[in-house]
């Protein structure tokens, strides 16, 4: 009996030794290929989709090397100041594939469903975000997406807008009897005539008067849980999830 549990202590001993010696070095060297691989497939998105983004970089990084030289010249320590620019020249050229990447990711979303709900991901903290669409029309596939913030309720549509309009008018009617006194927004996502492109809905949004505080923000969605939503069935293909831009890929 006790060689067996000689055995079994040793044995429970040794994965453990593994786990905290061997397997965080090979994470560690699985994690930066990740990476290097991501960036890349970021670039090559971007640039199937805008082709200039590859001479818009070169030229940000040129430029900045440039300055760099001159600056360098001046103080007669061009070396120095070359090497300082170097770094700076890549984060120039990085900012452009960033940039120019959400913009070609707005692109490939163009006519997707659920699209309106994704331009929605760019927003970051301050702002709840809901991912399935509070109302659906099943036999058109209009859809409207809901957004919390500082501005208040922010209903952003998907769909022509005079098509839309009674989902709107019907969820404004909803959420006004639990929400009284809160401004309620809306937004028609798309690139008709009266919409917002769904590469400019969440600056919309950002510039949306404030009305009201950070912590009402959260009130006002324990509000509007209490309605429920409608169970509509959502057309297929329907994924804001998967649909939406992977921000930390583009920086």
């Amino acid at each position: 009996m006790a060689k067996n549990t000689d055995n079994a202590s040793s044995e429970a001993a040794s994965p453990k030794r593994g786990l905290f010696s061997r397997k965080p070095k090979a994470e560690k060297a699985n994690k930066e290929p990740g990476r290097l691989k991501q960036l890349g497939q970021v670039f090559q998105m971007t640039r199937k989709n805008d082709p200039m983004v590859v001479w818009l970089m070169i030229l940000a990084a040129l430029g900045v090397l440039v300055v760099g030289l001159i600056v360098g010249l001046l103080i007669n320590n061009w070396i120095t100041a070359v090497l300082i620019a170097l770094p700076l020249a890549l984060l120039a050229a990085t900012m452009i594939l960033s940039r120019r990447a959400e913009k070609a990711a707005f692109t490939q979303l163009e006519g997707r469903p659920g699209a309106a709900g994704a331009a929605m991901s760019v927003l970051r903290r301050g702002w709840i975000l809901k991912d399935e669409p509070v109302a659906v029309n099943p036999r058109t596939k209009d859809l409207v997406f809901l957004g919390i913030g500082r501005a208040g309720v922010v209903l952003v549509t998907e769909g022509p807008n005079t098509r839309v309009r009674p989902l709107v008018d019907a969820e404004r009617r909803r959420m006004g009897r639990v929400l009284p006194n809160v401004p309620i927004h809306v937004i028609n996502a798309g690139n008709e005539e009266g919409q917002t492109p769904l590469a400019e809905v969440g600056k919309k949004m950002k510039k949306l008067p404030k009305s009201i505080t950070k912590l009402e923000i959260s009130a006002v969605d324990k509000r509007l849980s209490t309605l429920g939503s409608a169970k509509l069935p959502i057309p297929k293909g329907i994924d804001p999830n998967r649909a939406r831009p992977n921000r930390k890929q583009m920086r």
